[in-house]
């Protein structure tokens, strides 16, 4: 496993190691112990799926109380996956980050807790997977606007992105409640 520090710190990009051959191929999606090693020592208790066909935007998703950790990646096409720091006391609050998930490339990515999380799926379908650190807790889930133009985030759109109600009616930053 190859674990590769991004722009924001905590946020982790996760390269399995792969074996194939012309039959398939294995990787170990999640081993707590090397999980560990690398830096996310994390207790998870909730695992979920989604599919979204192209275009669709889910995020960015945060919990204001009971905030979660996740561990992402992509079983079935690819997303442009974002992390937004929403911890005020650091450095990099407001900033973001993204990564391209796929089935194809088999990366992770892990966003821990003070963070907002979001995608766009970039092919016909995308089937997500995330490990979370804590539940959902709907009462205490929040949207932060996915295109705040304080965030500046460069999404790859193609023509405009298929939105929740709850996504295209996310605050902006400066009206967001975020973390200490």
């Amino acid at each position: 496993m190859k674990v590769t520090p991004t722009a924001l710190a905590d946020v982790l990009a996760i390269e399995p190691a792969v074996y194939g051959d012309d039959r398939g191929f294995f990787y170990e999606s999640f081993n707590a112990k090397r999980m560990a090693a690398a830096g996310i020592d994390a207790a998870f208790v909730q695992d979920n799926h989604s599919r979204s066909a192209r275009n669709v935007l889910r995020g960015l998703h945060y919990q204001i109380a009971h905030a979660q950790g996740k561990l992402v990646r992509v079983v079935a096409g690819e997303v442009y996956d974002i992390a937004v720091d929403l911890r005020r006391s650091s450095p990099t609050f407001g900033r973001w980050v993204g990564e391209r998930l796929s089935a194809a490339n088999k990366r992770m990515l892990w966003v821990p807790p003070g963070f907002a999380h979001g995608f766009l799926v970039l092919s016909d379908a995308a089937e997500f997977l995330y490990k979370t650190t804590d539940y959902w807790f709907p009462e205490h889930e929040r949207t932060l606007k996915w295109d705040d133009p304080a965030l500046g985030i460069d999404w790859p759109l193609d023509g405009e992105p298929i939105l929740a109600a709850k996504d295209r009616a996310g605050v902006p930053l400066a009206a967001a409640e975020t973390y200490a």
